[in-house]
């Protein structure tokens, strides 16, 4: 990606800033991380995500109650875009 170099730059600054800000705990960050992979279907996310879960000491049941969540939250949209296609086709 060597031709967008200025908006990798501003990625990079992103990612390392959220790291930096030392709130969370990297196993929380990874977790989080790994869920919103999931969310957004970015293949490469969920293998770095999921590697780096693990090397953060996090187990298969934080991972799966992390992934869980993701579902979840996926569910809840879709109910919510269902009222709205209903509210459509109700005018």
């Amino acid at each position: 990606m060597t031709e967008i170099p200025e908006t990798l730059k501003v990625y990079q600054t992103i990612a390392e800033s959220a790291n930096r800000q030392g709130v969370l705990d990297q196993k929380t960050q990874e977790l989080i991380s790994l869920a919103v992979a999931v969310t957004t279907r970015c293949d490469g996310c969920i293998s770095i995500h999921s590697q780096a879960a693990l090397k953060a000491g996090a187990s298969r049941e934080e991972i799966a109650a992390a992934l869980a969540v993701a579902v979840s939250l996926n569910a809840s949209a879709a109910v919510v875009y269902s009222s709205h296609v209903m509210e459509a086709i109700n005018q």
